[in-house]
């Protein structure tokens, strides 16, 4: 479905440093991909889904931009809805095809059902959205399909309005350029595509992403790795409502057999210093840590990794925000994309009294083993109370 000439999305914004950052590593041929997993009990009307997508849309007309020289505009395709066997597990073409920021759609959505399950997956570019954006839009669909107005994200701020929202941030120390670290899931050549595994812990422990680095750490093929832990800049102005990619970064240095309290201590010391807004002054060419050029970047041959994880935690999942009268939601989760520079990608989130856990990897021989002892400890680390 397209939008109508009385169906127009008035809104334009700047292309962001940020932005610019994802539209760098997907030019090594890695697509940039946020994909979320919805499933429940109940059913949802492919042609009722179309219309809350529609209506979801034009109240955040970020999800249907088209890259316009150095600008987001939004005269781009409304998100397709697909129908999907529901035998398509992780392998089938939608879950791996890319997402074209130019001649758009920037996100597109799978709906599969059997008999009373249902599973709707949403699939979005992480060039001009991040994981807040896209859970409002979700949220927005699931408002639409319970007969209420959407709220809508239509702000058009980029990372420059939270630098200025952060008030005084004092300056820091890029992290130091370091060698490639070995790869500590299999060995060998990969396959170019993601390997994914999904493990649900019966826990909902506080500091999730430090326990979960505290038990990688553990597997460090050396003495140090390298941890990237994605901040949402809206934190420091939590009125505004957008969908754009407002996701900088704390880049830390990892030990092997780091106790998780310790870790936890220097991640919120860096929260505390905002140094993910600091990040963003910074020369990106000059001061990146982990690749300065589209070339340095191609020639990462995926066995040595500058960076060794990124771990997000997306926190609790109001499941009442994606229940309409007849579906009722029992699972979310993600499926994290390949990033060029970090070996694994590491997502977590809680539903009632479980913590949902996905790990992304290149595949190749041995990555899936390996990758199943990773969430095994880590699993671990997350129901012991200690």
């Amino acid at each position: 479905m397209t939008a109508t000439a009385t169906e127009v999305r008035p809104y334009t914004r700047r292309i962001s440093q940020i932005e610019r950052g994802y539209l760098n590593a997907a030019a090594t041929g890695t697509p940039q991909l946020i994909q979320m997993v919805v499933e429940g009990e109940g059913p949802l009307d492919p042609e009722a889904v179309r219309e809350a997508v529609r209506a979801a849309t034009l109240a955040s007309p970020g999800m249907a931009v088209r890259r316009r020289a150095a600008a987001w505009r939004a005269d781009g395709p409304l998100p397709p809805v697909v129908e999907l066997p529901w035998e398509a597990g992780h392998d089938h073409p939608f879950f791996h095809r890319d997402l074209d920021v130019v001649t758009g759609p920037v996100c597109e959505v799978g709906l599969a059902s059997q008999g009373p399950t249902t599973r709707l997956v949403v699939r979005a570019s992480h060039i001009v959205t991040d994981g807040r954006g896209l859970r409002q839009w979700i949220a927005d669909v699931f408002r639409v399909l319970r007969g209420e107005e959407p709220v809508g994200a239509d702000a058009v701020v980029d990372d420059t309005h939270f630098r200025a929202a952060a008030g005084d941030v004092p300056p820091a120390e890029p992290p130091a350029r370091i060698p490639g670290l070995p790869a500590i899931l299999g060995t060998g050549p990969a396959d170019g595509t993601p390997l994914w595994l999904r493990r649900r812990v019966p826990a909902r422990p506080s500091a999730v992403t430090a326990r979960v680095a505290a038990a990688l750490s553990r597997h460090l093929a050396g003495d140090t790795g390298r941890l990237v832990v994605p901040v949402d800049l809206r934190r420091h102005d939590r009125s505004v409502r957008s969908t754009a990619n407002l996701t900088s970064q704390l880049v830390l240095d990892l030990r092997r057999d780091e106790e998780w309290k310790a870790l936890h201590g220097r991640i919120v010391r860096a929260l505390l210093a905002k140094r993910e807004v600091a990040a963003l002054s910074r020369d990106f060419l000059r001061q990146n840590p982990f690749a300065n050029n589209l070339r340095e970047a191609q020639e990462l041959d995926g066995t040595r990794f500058p960076c060794t994880a990124i771990i997000t935690d997306h926190g609790r999942i109001d499941t009442d925000e994606l229940r309409t009268d007849r579906f009722r939601p029992t699972g979310f989760s993600t499926l994290p994309m390949l990033v060029p520079y970090a070996e694994m990608f590491l997502s977590a989130c809680r539903i009632g009294d479980e913590t949902e856990l996905t790990l992304s990897c290149r595949n190749r021989p041995g990555a899936h083993e390996a990758g199943e002892r990773l969430l095994d400890a880590v699993a671990d680390a997350l129901t012991t109370a200690v």
